[in-house]
C-alpha cells in the first residue's frame, strides 16, 4: 500500500472512487440524522470552548446520600429540586440525571418520570435514606440555576469531553483544513466523484456536542491512498479516517474507532470502509 502523491482528479479536483467495495459504516450517518442545530460546530475551537467552558463551571462532588433532601416545586408540578449537604442552594437534576439517580436507588425511572413532583419526591427521598451505596457522586453546573447534570457511583472516573477535544486538537488543529485532519467532504451520486473539498456548515459538520456527550468525526482527505487497482485500470483510492466520542456525565464510555475509507456521502454514511478498528474505556477510577 503506498501513498498517492499525484493521484488522479477529476477538473474540480474531487477523486473518483468505488464505493461498491467492501462495507457501509452508519455510525456518523446516525449521529448526523439526530443532532439538532444547537449541537453542530463548525471547528474544534468553538467545540474545544464550548466544552471546556461548561467544564469551568461544574464541579463534583462524594454526598452521603441519606442527607439529600429532595423537595417538590409548589408551583411547578413537574419540577423537583435537590438539597445537596454542604449546598448554598437546590440543584435542579436535568432530565438525565434524574434517570441516573434513580437508578441509583433502585426505583423505576419510566414511572417516576409519570409521577407529579411530590409523588416522584417521596419515592426518591425513600430510596436515598435507606441506599445501600452510601455515597454518591454529583456533577453540577451553575448555569442560570444550579444544574444537576450526573449522579454516579463515587468510584467513578470522569474524563472530561474537553479532554478527548483537546486531544485531537493536537493533530487535527482546528478541524477545518489546517492541518491533513478535517472534516470530510462530499460525493457527488450523479458522477461518482469525491469532492473533499466543502464548506464546513451546520449541514456538512462532523463535530457534534450534547448537554450529554460529544461526538467527532474527521478524515484525512486530501492525501488519498492507493489500495490497487479497478477492473478498469483505474487507482482505487481510500482515505484515512476516525471518529471519536465521549460522556463526561456517564451516558458513554470514551472511545475511537480508525478505519480506511472511500466517499462520504451527503448524510455522512461512510462507505468503502476497510480494516475497522475500535476501542472503548469504561469511565472508572
Amino acid at each position: 500500500m503506498t501513498q498517492v502523491l499525484d493521484a488522479r482528479c477529476d477538473k474540480s479536483g474531487g477523486y473518483t472512487v468505488d464505493v461498491t467495495r467492501v462495507q457501509r459504516i452508519g455510525r456518523v450517518s446516525s449521529e448526523w440524522f439526530s443532532r439538532p442545530a444547537d449541537q453542530r460546530f463548525l471547528s474544534l475551537s468553538d467545540l474545544a470552548r464550548s466544552v471546556r467552558d461548561r467544564a469551568d463551571r461544574s464541579r463534583t462532588r462524594i454526598v452521603e446520600s441519606a442527607l439529600i433532601h429532595v423537595e417538590a416545586s409548589r408551583n411547578d408540578p413537574e419540577r423537583l429540586s435537590l438539597i445537596l449537604p454542604g449546598a448554598d442552594a437546590p440543584v435542579a437534576p436535568t432530565h438525565w440525571s434524574f434517570g441516573q439517580l434513580a437508578a441509583q436507588v433502585g426505583a423505576p425511572t419510566a414511572y417516576l418520570r409519570q409521577l407529579p413532583a411530590p409523588l416522584a419526591a417521596i419515592n426518591l427521598q425513600y430510596g436515598l435514606t435507606s441506599n445501600r451505596a452510601e455515597q454518591i457522586k454529583t456533577f453540577e453546573t451553575e448555569e442560570s440555576r444550579t444544574e444537576l447534570r450526573a449522579v454516579t457511583g463515587p468510584d467513578y472516573g470522569r474524563i472530561y469531553d474537553h479532554e478527548l477535544v483537546k486531544a485531537v486538537q493536537r493533530i487535527a488543529g482546528n478541524g477545518t483544513g489546517d492541518t491533513r485532519w478535517k472534516v470530510p467532504g462530499v460525493l457527488d451520486w450523479s458522477t461518482g466523484i469525491y469532492n473533499p473539498r466543502v464548506d464546513v456548515t451546520t449541514d456538512t459538520t462532523t463535530l457534534y456536542a450534547s448537554d450529554r456527550d460529544v461526538f467527532l468525526f474527521l478524515v484525512d482527505d486530501l492525501n488519498p491512498i492507493e489500495a490497487g487497482r479497478l477492473p478498469d485500470g483505474s487507482p482505487d483510492l481510500f482515505f484515512r479516517g476516525f471518529y471519536a466520542w465521549n460522556s463526561e456525565v456517564g451516558a458513554k464510555t470514551l472511545g475511537m474507532a480508525s478505519f480506511y475509507l472511500r466517499p462520504v456521502c451527503q448524510n455522512q454514511n461512510l462507505w468503502g470502509v476497510e480494516d475497522f478498528k475500535e476501542i472503548s474505556i469504561r469511565h472508572s477510577k
